[in-house]
């Protein structure tokens, strides 16, 4: 169930969070982050690619109520929503890289999939 990890912050603190990593992952198209974390942000930006995909006023209402910046949802309108139109889901890719040396957290990259290599 998407939404559901904690990933030991305040509820605030983690949506705020998550509300930036989609936002990022949205405008440079790859982050490097923990695998849960990555998670979390790949079933949220993936309900953002879906609503952006209808294009009306009310998407763009919707999406901008959560991406924090206003380029970024004209991005998502005009380049990566047309790109998916005719994919349904499974617009993000989750690559594990290894472990971090600091804390042996599991790491990952995330990013948004070319179309041509699905």
């Amino acid at each position: 169930m998407p939404g559901s990890r904690k990933l030991g912050r305040a509820s605030d603190h983690r949506k705020s969070m998550l509300r930036g990593m989609v936002t990022y992952l949205l405008e440079s198209g790859r982050i490097e982050t923990t695998v849960t974390r990555a998670k979390e942000v790949r079933s949220m930006a993936e309900k953002m690619i879906t609503i952006a995909k209808a294009g009306d006023l009310h998407s763009r209402r919707q999406v901008l109520a959560y991406v924090t910046k206003e380029d970024v949802v004209k991005k998502l309108f005009e380049e990566i929503a047309p790109k998916y139109k005719d994919v349904n889901g499974g617009y993000c890719r989750i690559i594990k890289t290894g472990t971090r040396r600091g804390d042996a957290s599991e790491m990952c990259i995330i990013e948004l999939i070319d179309v041509e290599s699905k």
